[in-house]
């Protein structure tokens, strides 16, 4: 058995505990999608494998089965009931919103000597107690543990995007011209034609280009509002779609 710790990045508390390497589990999900269009799924009889579409991205899992132990020696916390050192494991997947997170889930960050140092937050959490006392208060507890692995910074997280400029409640029936002129011009990659007889139609969304460009797909109005688009759904294959470059504050400059 080897010690681990978590150290919570909010408050700078540091939880540890035993943990058995042969119950590390990693999972790895890679950014890659079946390909799809307005009409459904992208695929023909003689197709051995559906088209794969790479988007990006992706997850990695961590699962983990820990040991909290109150009576051996070395604890964060000195206590005689293990929930404290495993309540505060609980709170993370409480999606709780307090402090200064503003709806951001609270990191927690797995250290195990010099190979393991990842940041993520918890999923899922089960836990199963036992070395009760006299009075019922548990001592021992075999905690299973789901985390997600995060990237070190919210701009790091939508590969370097630009901030957006703030969406006014009440939009005019025009933009104003420093929102077009302070664009990225994005090309809409094509996907196939519903038809013979009409042009194919864009495999990417208003909603993908916002999370893109600035982490956040509600604000797919502010592209349609820009670029005047009426029917965010009906978008075709080599249509340029002006994104914003908006300032860390939100207005434009």
């Amino acid at each position: 058995m080897e010690r681990v710790a978590f150290i919570i990045e909010d408050t700078g508390q540091r939880l540890g505990c035993l943990l058995n390497p042969e119950s590390l589990v990693l999972r790895r999900r890679a950014g890659v999608e079946p390909l799809r269009s307005v009409g459904g799924l992208v695929a023909g009889a003689e197709l051995a494998d559906d088209p794969l579409l790479l988007t990006g991205g992706g997850w990695t899992e961590l699962t983990l089965d820990l040991l909290f132990d109150v009576s051996l020696a070395g604890s964060s916390i000195a206590t005689d009931d293990v929930r404290e050192l495993t309540g505060p494991l609980w709170e993370l997947a409480e999606n709780s919103m307090r402090g200064e997170r503003h709806g951001r889930p609270p990191l927690a960050r797995f250290v195990w000597g010099k190979a393991w140092n990842i940041p993520g937050v918890v999923t899922a959490v089960a836990e199963r107690l036992e070395y009760f006392t006299a009075v019922g208060v548990p001592r021992r507890s075999w905690l299973r543990l789901r985390m997600l692995r995060v990237v070190e910074s919210a701009t790091d997280a939508v590969g370097g995007a630009i901030s957006a400029p703030a969406l006014p409640e009440e939009l005019p029936q025009q933009p104003p011209a420093t929102l077009t002129e302070q664009a990225i011009s994005h090309e809409l990659t094509g996907g196939l034609p519903l038809a013979d007889d009409q042009a194919p139609i864009a495999e990417e969304r208003l909603d993908e280009l916002a999370f893109r460009y600035y982490g956040d797909a509600s604000l797919w109005r502010l592209l349609a509002w820009v670029n005047g688009i009426a029917d965010p759904l009906r978008l075709e294959a080599g249509e340029r779609i002006d994104v914003p470059a908006g300032t860390p504050s939100g207005s434009t400059a």
